[in-house]
């Protein structure tokens, strides 16, 4: 089936990134709006008109480099520090000294917040405890002493920016941690599913010619005891070594990446499981199913399919070769539900996790592995002396591991 690779993007960082591009636009007018509203007030009114061009200019030229971490770098920043730490020192020159003392706001305002901001989200608390320290000493040369608003104004941008970028660096750790499980997640399933398909075809004809090779005897006899050497070593493989990676993540920029290899979707509509069930039916294994189709989507009638041949095979090797099995088949308003029961001699307890240590993986995956995968589950049922009944339980909106959607 054809492959096709998904991108998904975890982010917690552009959320901020978007957020101070709105509030560096929104401080830009309202610094611009306390200069005009006290303009008569400036002793040098013609310097802050051409700071502020200056601002306005940057501010709306350099919105794209606000829009993510890539872009915002480190010549960037310095250069965004610098306008507003030269508004803070400007203030003196362009404002009334009166007003300079009386704890009037400078020439940027909280603009200059937004370049600490920028600093913190890119760098962590680190880069913005610097660049908040840098504000602290400009806001304190402007006013020429520690006056209590601007100690206060100080250290709150200080605790904000900080606390801020220690969150980013704490979401950035969340979301590599996060992207990895979904890989070794993703690793796990592929694994299973390689197991189920092994175990179906190469595991059991292995087997059989161990079987086979025993019966004939001679040369046939030394093959046979080669193909079994051969499926205790694939069957170890399949239980703990074979872990293809279908998604890596990546520590990008701009958040987490887990790229994740899909099968493309078939196309056509569902398909009718009595078809794929039939089959199985024969002079030792009954089929009872409704009159009308019981429409499932194609790589969900499959796998229950599947499911169903693993059942009937671990009847045939484990009953024997006289024992009579009975397919029953029930379409549900919201699921279709097959059973396979056998009159055999049942399986005793603790045999099953027995099998599973072992790497007999043919209940566990093969059947329990592939009812799962699709939403559905698997209950098997054994009484010793009194056969088994293996229930399969499959919904008709299946969603199969990778949270996509096959509707009827």
């Amino acid at each position: 089936m054809a492959k096709r690779e998904r991108v998904m993007r975890m982010s917690v960082e552009q959320p901020l990134w978007r957020a101070l591009t709105a509030y560096r636009v929104l401080t830009m007018l309202y610094a611009v709006g306390l200069f005009a509203t006290a303009y008569g007030e400036f002793v040098r009114p013609w310097i802050a008109v051409a700071y502020y061009a200056v601002l306005c200019g940057w501010t709306l030229a350099t919105l794209p480099r606000v829009a993510n971490a890539a872009r915002c770098t480190k010549r960037f920043l310095a250069a965004d520090l610098t306008i507003a730490v030269a508004g803070i020192l400007l203030t003196t020159v362009a404002d009334a000294h009166e007003r300079v003392q009386a704890g009037g706001p400078t020439l940027p305002s909280i603009w200059t917040a937004g370049s600490v901001l920028a600093f913190a989200i890119k760098g962590g608390w680190r880069w913005a405890a610097l660049a908040s320290s840098l504000v602290a000493v400009a806001n304190l040369a402007e006013r020429g002493s520690p006056a209590r608003d601007t100690v206060h104004n100080v250290i709150l941008v200080c605790i904000a920016s900080v606390a801020i970028g220690y969150v980013v660096e704490v979401a950035r750790a969340s979301e590599r941690t996060l992207a990895r499980a979904l890989e070794i997640e993703a690793a796990t399933r592929e694994r299973e599913r390689l197991a189920r398909d092994i175990h179906d075809s190469v595991l059991q004809v292995l087997a059989m010619v161990q079987r086979r090779g025993a019966v004939i005897g001679g040369e046939a006899a030394e093959l046979g005891r080669m193909a079994g050497e051969q499926e205790v070593a694939l069957r170890t493989l399949v239980s703990g070594g074979l872990v293809p990676v279908s998604r890596v993540s990546e520590d990008a920029a701009d958040g987490a990446l887990v790229r994740a290899v899909d099968e493309e979707p078939e196309p056509g509509g569902p398909v009718d499981l009595r078809a794929l069930l039939a089959p199985y039916a024969g002079a030792m294994v009954s089929l009872a199913e409704p009159g009308a189709p019981v429409p499932l989507a194609p790589a969900a009638a499959r796998e229950v399919a599947a499911a169903v041949g693993a059942a009937l095979d671990n009847v045939r090797r484990h009953a024997g070769a006289d024992a009579r099995a009975w397919i029953l088949v029930e379409d549900e308003p919201d699921e279709v539900i097959v059973t396979v029961r056998d009159d055999g001699p049942g399986i005793p307890e603790g045999r099953l996790d027995q099998a599973e240590g072992e790497g007999r993986l043919g209940v566990a995956l093969s059947i329990r592995g592939r009812l799962r995968d699709l939403g559905g589950s698997a209950e098997l049922i054994s009484v010793p002396g009194q056969g088994t009944e293996v229930e399969l339980k499959v919904p008709k909106d299946v969603t199969d591991t990778r949270g996509k959607a096959e509707q009827r």
